[in-house]
Formats: structure tokens, C-alpha cells, sequence
């Protein structure tokens, strides 16, 4: 598994990016200027740690399984550096194994993929809706089948967006061998492609790119230009009392607990709650306790569960069902040799290409709050809401 701890400059960065993203009065060149910055510190730190682990524990690692890569893979990564043709024969698709190493990490990096249940869908992606109530009918059946259905299925062809990560391969990382050039190669696809596709199904605003959590999805909803419209807020939660705070997330998921349609779906103990890094620390500070035990846990009502990105703006709670929200990667991931000429003397610059679908099965499978904490949260030592939580 890819880790990025030590990635101090890329981190950095990263950050960096994501305040920017996040700002409404950015330009797109700022924000394009933020992202170049974020991958170039992400290659520096990937080549650096290379070039340490490999002088350090060179031997270790050649017979460590962690190396280990199938034929294919050995063939791939070496005809990368040494196919000088890739300018002209088009995309090299990534060998399966690969991808889904690269899927792994990206879920495992990033706690909000995790929760939103991206898939990898292989080579096409189809969506089949249905409504399922009427689909089971008590007594005889008689006459037309379908007649006795309230059930509506509607097949969808996904219209996927093409997301576009540049990686770059030092010129003498050939030097390093195969299983080099594969860890630098999937480290920047990995991070590139996770943080374009949290921000997305975050954020996104439907044009050229997935439809994210905080947009209004609503039939009838006036898009403009391929751009969503954002979701109005939804209310204000303050968890000011123990009360208070129970009441306000009741209801929030009453107000998930019902698709657009008016059909009921069960929201309680599916619902989980987006917010920005330092804004889950505030909220679950509001419901931490401390135990008999000694343990502090924090104690979310109803089967709520929290999950932090850097996208979600502060202020902001994004209250979702992932069973209800379709986020998928689709189709070969693509990699080849940029065709353009940069002033890039030891480096090899390379595109790579993955599809990606994200959208809400309708506008009632997410909600928008802005968060106003006035309380304090619970009394640490109360054994009466404490006393038999982690036992």
C-alpha cells in the first residue's frame, strides 16, 4: 500500500490546493497553477523516497512481497521507459492488476471514498433504477403481470466523465527497474485520481465531471450550461444541548428517510455526515464522553456516522446515504506519453485516463447544513450516558 505520511512537501501542498479549490473567488488559473504545484511536490517526494529506499534497503526490498509483479506488469513497466513509440501508437491500457492496486489505495487513502462506496466497475458501466414498491403482490395473480406492478425500472447509460492526471518518470528512473517505475507510476495515479474524484462527488457541478453531494438534483432543476445549481441549506445544527442535538439530527435523517417521489427509504443508521477536518473535531468533541473504563468514545445518536474531507467547505455538513449516491470508476485506465513539447530536460511526462460517473439517484439522497456549534458538548465523566460504552 501506498503511504504518503512522509510526503511532507506534498501534503503541504495538497492542503494548499484544497483551500483554494474550496475558494469562490479563485480563478481557474489560480486553481490550475495549485494543482500543478501539488503534483510536482508529489513527484519530488515519490523520487526522493525512491532513491532512499533503494540506497538504503536495495537488497531487502528487491525480495520483499510487497515487490513482487506479474509477468505483465514487468513487461508494461519496462516497455513504459524504453517504447519509443507511445507518441504514435495511442494509449497502453494498465494491466488489471495494477488498477485495482491503484483502486485499493485510493479507498484506503481516502476515508470519504471509502464511505461514498466508489466501485470499479471494469470496462462499462450501465445503471439499472428501480422502484421497488409493488413488486412483490399478495392473493392470485390475474390478468397482465406487469399490470400488477407499481415498480418502474429504467435502464441508464451512464454518461461518464474522462478525468486526466499527468504523471511524470524521471529519465533515469529506468535505472531503478521495473518495480520502481511501477511505485512512482502508481503513487501520482493514485493521489491524482483520489483527490480529483473527493472533490467530485463532493462538490462537482456536473459539467465535464460528476455531480457531487451538494448539488440540487431535483427534477425539473434549471441547469445552466451543464453546471448544477448548489442545494439551498437545509437548516442550521448547534448541538447546544444534549436535547437539542438529538433533536436536530433526527431531523436530518427524517429528512433523508424519504426519496423525491415521496416513497419512504430507511435512513437511520445509513446516514453519515461530511464536514471539513476541523469541523468534525468540533462536532465530535460534542458527543465525546469518557467511559468507566477510562475510555474516551464519542457517541453519535441514531447509528450516525462522521467522515472528514478537505473539500467540504467549513461550515458546512453534508448529510448523505451512499447507498443512494452512484460513484463509480469505469472503463481502461489509459496511460500514455504526452505529445507536447515542455521544457521538462530530465523528466518523461505522461497522461493518464480513467473514467468516472457520480450522481444521486435523486435529490433527497443528500442535504446541506450549516453548522453553528454553540454547546460544549458532554460532561466527560458522566456515567449515566458512559457507563457501558466500549465494556
Amino acid at each position: 500500500m501506498i503511504k504518503f505520511g512522509d510526503y511532507k512537501n506534498f501534503a503541504k501542498e495538497r492542503a494548499n490546493y484544497a483551500k483554494i479549490a474550496m475558494d469562490p473567488e479563485a480563478t481557474s488559473e489560480a486553481k490550475e497553477t495549485a494543482l500543478n504545484n501539488m503534483m510536482d511536490a508529489l513527484g519530488s517526494d515519490a523520487k526522493n523516497e525512491v532513491k532512499s529506499i533503494t540506497e538504503q534497503k536495495m537488497t531487502e526490498l528487491e525480495n520483499a512481497h510487497q515487490m513482487q509483479m506479474t509477468n505483465e506488469e514487468v513487461k508494461f513497466f519496462n516497455e513504459l521507459k524504453t517504447d519509443t513509440d507511445t507518441k504514435s501508437t495511442g494509449e497502453k491500457i494498465l494491466p488489471q492488476t495494477t488498477v485495482d492496486e491503484i483502486f485499493e489505495d485510493m479507498v484506503q487513502q481516502h476515508p470519504f471514498l471509502s464511505a461514498i462506496g466508489l466501485k470499479n466497475n471494469g470496462i462499462s458501466l450501465k445503471i439499472i433504477k428501480s422502484d421497488t414498491t409493488g413488486t412483490v403482490v399478495w392473493g392470485k395473480i390475474f390478468g397482465e403481470i406487469k399490470s400488477q406492478l407499481d415498480a418502474s425500472f429504467s435502464e441508464d447509460d451512464a454518461t461518464q466523465n474522462k478525468a486526466t492526471a499527468f504523471v511524470v518518470v524521471p529519465k533515469d528512473l529506468e535505472d531503478f527497474g521495473p518495480q520502481w517505475i511501477k511505485k512512482f507510476v502508481v503513487t501520482q495515479i493514485t493521489e491524482a485520481f483520489a483527490v480529483a474524484s473527493e472533490e467530485a462527488f463532493l462538490t462537482g457541478d456536473g459539467k465535464d465531471k460528476p455531480i457531487g453531494l451538494n448539488r440540487d438534483v431535483s427534477k425539473g432543476v434549471a441547469v445552466t450550461d451543464g453546471a448544477y445549481p448548489e442545494k439551498a441549506s437545509a437548516g442550521e445544527l448547534t448541538f447546544a444541548d444534549t436535547k437539542t442535538a438529538a433533536k436536530e439530527l433526527a431531523g436530518v435523517i427524517k429528512g433523508l428517510s424519504k426519496k423525491e417521489n415521496g416513497h419512504p427509504v430507511v435512513a437511520k443508521g445509513r446516514t453519515v455526515l461530511a464536514m471539513s477536518p476541523g469541523d468534525t473535531l468540533d462536532v465530535e468533541a460534542q458527543f465525546m464522553i469518557q467511559n468507566l473504563n477510562g475510555q474516551f468514545v464519542t457517541a453519535m445518536p441514531f447509528g450516525l456516522t462522521t467522515v472528514e474531507s478537505e473539500f467540504v467547505p467549513e461550515g458546512k455538513v453534508i448529510a448523505f446515504i451512499p447507498d443512494r449516491y452512484d460513484a463509480f470508476q469505469a472503463g481502461p485506465l489509459q496511460i500514455k506519453q504526452f505529445d507536447q513539447t515542455l521544457a521538462l530536460e530530465d523528466l518523461d511526462l505522461f497522461t493518464a485516463k480513467q473514467f468516472l460517473y457520480g450522481k444521486a439517484h435523486d435529490n433527497t439522497a443528500s442535504a446541506v447544513y450549516d453548522l453553528k456549534l454553540s454547546g460544549t458538548g458532554s460532561a466527560p465523566t458522566d456515567p449515566t450516558t458512559g457507563g457501558n460504552t466500549g465494556k
